[in-house]
């Protein structure tokens, strides 16, 4: 499990993204670089890492149920993802 202080700089990091998504479209779109220079660095959707919702572990994430591997699959054993089941053959 990821430290609290990561989870929470992700987070900050999303909320930005969002706030000044429109933002830096338009600026974009307009060339104007100087500008967008001077926008928050974490407002960029550059520097947004993919992490489990529950956990915040970054790798092994699975970007269709937007959690890990390890969560997905002590929820999918437990029927908490539905449409998912154990196959064997």
């Amino acid at each position: 499990m990821a430290k609290e202080s990561v989870k929470a700089r992700q987070r900050k990091r999303e909320r930005m993204v969002a706030k000044y998504a429109a933002k830096r479209a338009e600026l974009k779109a307009a060339g104007d670089y100087a500008a967008l220079d001077k926008l928050p660095k974490n407002s960029s959707a550059v520097r947004l890492k993919n992490r489990c919702q529950l956990t915040g572990r970054p790798r092994g994430y699975m970007r269709q149920f937007g959690i890990c591997r390890n969560v997905f699959r002590d929820m999918a054993l437990d029927g908490k993802i539905p449409g998912v089941v154990k196959s064997s053959w």
